[in-house]
């Protein structure tokens, strides 16, 4: 899999992430994807955020353009097929590093991503991984968003 920094750089995200845990051991990683739709298609981003503690945030992102998705369930639940993905790829290279997946999904009934909270939910925290859904901490999810416009 092959990510970007904000700077366009091309990074792998194992070789990227192996160098930032070697010298900040205590980082906290989050995983997380938004998407957008546009004329011909959706716009999916998934970005790892590296939350230093006490000194910011810096993060790698991949950008993919997919065929048009009709209806909303199916083009929210590939955001978290998509973080899943990226998070298993890690966890299988760094088994003692803690993930957070965040979702672009909110508790609030007034949101259609609601839906999809109990089971998205449900299935990252089956792997393991801590979950964080709006309103509560989102940080990799803020940057793919940014870059999904």
């Amino acid at each position: 899999m092959m990510f970007q920094t904000v700077n366009g750089k091309k990074v792998s995200i194992i070789n990227h992430t192996e160098k930032i845990i070697q010298t900040n051991p205590f980082i906290e990683i989050h995983i997380g994807t938004d998407s957008h739709r546009c004329y011909e298609g959706v716009i999916y981003v998934t970005a790892i955020a590296y939350r230093y503690p006490a000194r910011g945030v810096h993060y790698i992102y991949n950008k993919v353009k997919k065929p048009p998705i009709k209806d909303n369930w199916s083009r929210l639940w590939l955001e978290t097929e998509l973080s899943l993905e990226t998070a298993e790829t890690l966890s299988s290279k760094f088994p003692g590093i803690k993930f957070e997946i965040d979702m672009d999904y909110n508790d609030d009934e007034y949101y259609e991503s609601h839906r999809l909270v109990s089971s998205a939910r449900g299935w990252a925290s089956s792997y393991g991984y801590k979950v964080n859904i709006k309103p509560h901490k989102q940080i990799a999810t803020k940057a793919a968003d940014y870059h999904c416009k």
